[in-house]
């Protein structure tokens, strides 16, 4: 079996590979601003160009600019010009942390709940049929995954994360599972792995990736579809609850600031 460092270049593929529909820039700019978010574009990396973008998302030149231009307006890439010229990635976390939390508000509840069932019926099958076709070899390629995760930061978590549900994906040897697993990844991964920003949260995904393991182990495919989807949906209600407090934030800040505004200028703070 390819190691997990082959299923993070086909998460990569992914990133680049043809939109479903029409190819709008908003939508290139959307799946590219996902990837560099989810940290699976790296500061520094040097992007395609525009006609190589176009070619592989398969859309027009011009809006593969538009995307980009875009992106530069956000801070998220910046253009150099020359020999060594080209878009690369600029990562500023405050910037991109703003920008996840702006989009979480975007989205309706029901939004937010639609998406994470579809994942966790993607994911949760994965798993239930991993559980019936693992071999040995399958199952130590899990156990090492697991192990190389790194939980000291949000970043590594959701790396960890990302490399096991893919593994568990090519584990069950269905094409047509991987590559919705990937998609939805790309889709859904930067907003419902947000509560891998705190360290409890990275502690249960590994909890939940040790219950999948031992399911697998134990050939109980009920078991293993049922920690998938216990872990997905815990980690929606996060986001719902994360909603909730960037909403209140959002409206005392606007109550706010029409009372400072309205302050003699030596009475403010």
């Amino acid at each position: 079996m390819p190691q997990a460092t082959g299923r993070a270049d086909a998460t990569r593929a992914v990133v680049f590979s043809p939109l479903d529909g029409a190819g709008r820039a908003e939508l290139v700019a959307q799946r590219l601003t996902d990837a560099i978010v989810a940290g699976v574009l790296r500061d520094g990396e040097r992007l395609p160009s525009e006609s190589e973008l176009a070619r592989s998302l398969g859309v027009a030149v011009v809006t593969a600019r538009e995307a980009l231009v875009a992106l530069r307006d956000k801070g998220l890439v910046h253009t150099k010009r020359g020999r060594d010229g080209g878009s690369f990635v600029t990562h500023d976390r405050d910037a991109t942390t703003r920008m996840v939390d702006e989009r979480v508000r975007s989205l309706s509840r029901i939004e937010l709940r639609d998406l994470s069932l579809h994942y966790a019926a993607i994911a949760g099958m994965a798993a239930e049929i991993a559980a019936d076709r693992a071999s040995e070899d399958d199952l130590a390629s899990l156990i090492e995954v697991d192990a190389r995760a790194d939980l000291a930061t949000p970043g590594g978590a959701r790396r960890a994360v990302s490399r096991f549900q893919l593994e568990i994906a090519a584990v069950s040897q269905s094409p047509r599972l991987v590559h919705e697993e990937l998609r939805l990844q790309a889709e859904a991964g930067p907003l419902l792995w947000l509560c891998l920003r705190e360290q409890d949260s990275r502690d249960r995904s590994r909890t939940a990736r040790l219950e999948v393991i031992q399911a697998i182990r134990d050939v109980q495919p009920e078991r293993a579809r049922r920690a998938t989807t216990d872990h997905i949906a815990s980690a929606v209600e996060w986001l719902i609850d994360e909603k909730v407090r960037l909403e209140q934030a959002a409206a005392e800040q606007a109550a706010v600031a029409p009372a400072a505004a309205g302050q003699p200028e030596g009475a403010r703070p």
